[in-house]
């Protein structure tokens, strides 16, 4: 007897991703199981939830890898160009991100529920705080308030990047450009490692312990 081919979690994102995209996160999961050539039940041995599927498909991590890195920068290295690196990684997630986000919503297509969960950006917001909390009990950062400056630098990368998926004008760096590019070159031509550089420099000023 012939086996039966083997459906990869790719194969099953993929089929999930285009009837999200068209339906939003109302679509159903019969209908995605349907177009991968499965049953709906293979599709939660492989995904637990519904949300776990759909933030999967549109590649939205539960955690970034800013996230993972963020965590283990704490009282390490030179802060400011950690900063820095945070920064540009920020800027590039939320430029994978937000055109599905946005894509979704000018269908007027639905989201998940986050079941209690706070919205992303208020979770990045405490999650940069915290960092900055950290940074200031080991005397790196002057005595301020973590929240505020981590509103600014997260409102201010996460509006750039809004404003360069509105004009589709604006050239980004993608994830494998080094940092070394931005830490030692301040290319005016290069609009986003002046942007960054620029907004950092200005936190710093009010932050800096010296």
């Amino acid at each position: 007897m012939a086996r039966i081919p083997r459906i990869t979690n790719q194969q099953i994102l993929e089929a999930a991703r285009q009837i999200f995209l068209q339906q939003g996160f109302g679509a159903s999961t019969l209908e995605i199981a349907q177009k991968a050539g499965i049953s709906e039940a293979s599709i939660f041995k492989r995904f637990s939830t519904k949300e776990e599927l759909f933030f999967a498909a549109m590649g939205i991590p539960e955690k970034p890898l800013w996230v993972n890195e963020l965590e283990s920068l704490c009282g390490k290295g030179n802060l400011k160009e950690n900063l820095i690196t945070i920064c540009l990684q920020i800027m590039e997630f939320y430029r994978e991100v937000l055109p599905r986000v946005m894509m979704l919503r000018s269908r007027g297509n639905a989201l998940p529920e986050l079941g209690g969960k706070e919205p992303r950006p208020l979770r990045d917001v405490k999650v940069l705080t915290a960092f900055l909390e950290c940074e200031i009990n080991q005397d790196r950062l002057r005595s301020c308030d973590p929240q505020t400056v981590a509103h600014i630098l997260l409102g201010s990368l996460m509006n750039y990047v809004f404003l360069e998926q509105m004009s589709s004008q604006v050239s980004m760096p993608t994830a494998e450009s080094p940092i070394g590019t931005y830490l030692n070159s301040r290319d005016p031509a290069t609009e986003v490692s002046v942007f960054v550089l620029s907004l950092v420099d200005i936190v710093w000023q009010g932050i800096a312990t010296s």
